[in-house]
């Protein structure tokens, strides 16, 4: 039987004839008032790749992904996207390359004032002008039918689970057809049998759509399922990264306290 490891690893796309990994990620350093936060850190993720950023609260594995969105700005070091440094660019620019990643939320975050369809529609009614009105509904029912969700699409948010919430704004993050996918805590707050369903819907889209993506957890359960490579943050560096089973067999001190804690 397949791994998660194994299908994620024969999704990726590696680089190719000098072709750049979707997400890079080189000597990235970032402080709050002094504080630092991430010291350094190198990643990379290439098409059909998930990688899981792990470690602590507070170790700097949400900031990693507000930089690479564009919601902070490094202190030094570099993003790349699709081999494009993201540093400088221009409002507009930024916008142009945001469309290009969809995010989801630890929250969902998801308009408590919009129903399930209205908040997947969102960025189609920004972003997509160019759809007729019945071709954003029809993409909107396509999106929450592939997540589970075709039945409540005038429900609120509030009459929903956290679990369908997740649902929700994960339909949300693919509504423009992203290339990147960034998932922040996509299990947290969750009971082990929708922590369980979301890590298997995760999967499945990855399957099917081929994005790099990163996901940023403490769940160490979840990771496995969801990603084939795992990086292990600690006071801002990146302290193992590999597979699972690479993880397993480290003799560092940090690396074996975090998975018997986990």
């Amino acid at each position: 039987m397949a791994t998660a490891y194994d299908i994620a690893t024969k999704q990726a796309e590696p680089e190719q004839d000098g072709l750049a990994p979707v997400i890079a990620v080189e000597n990235l350093y970032k402080s709050f008032a002094g504080h630092k936060v991430l010291n350094g850190i190198s990643l990379r993720v290439d098409r059909g790749e998930t990688l899981a950023v792990l470690g602590r609260s507070g170790t700097g594995k949400s900031v990693l992904l507000r930089l690479i969105i564009g919601l902070d700005t490094p202190d030094s070091g570099s993003i790349c996207i699709h081999g494009h440094a993201i540093g400088g660019l221009s409002i507009d620019r930024m916008g142009e390359v945001r469309k290009k990643m969809g995010f989801l939320f630890q929250s969902a975050a998801l308009y408590d004032s919009l129903t399930v369809a209205e908040n997947v529609a969102f960025p189609l009614e920004h972003h997509r002008r160019d759809l007729s009105k019945s071709e954003r509904a029809d993409r909107v029912r396509q999106l929450l039918a592939e997540v589970g969700m075709e039945g409540d699409l005038e429900k609120m948010p509030s009459d929903i689970s956290g679990g369908m919430q997740k649902r929700v704004g994960l339909a949300r993050a693919l509504a423009l057809e992203p290339e990147i996918l960034l998932l922040d805590e996509p299990t947290a707050g969750l009971d082990p049998i929708s922590s369980g369903e979301i890590g298997e819907l995760i999967l499945k889209l990855q399957r099917e759509r081929r994005m790099a993506s990163i996901v940023v957890t403490h769940d160490l359960h979840s990771a496995r399922t969801i990603a084939g490579r795992l990086a292990l943050l600690n006071e801002g560096d990146v302290v193992i990264e590999g597979a699972f089973e690479d993880l397993q067999q480290s003799d560092i001190g940090f690396v074996k306290e975090f998975l018997k804690q986990s």
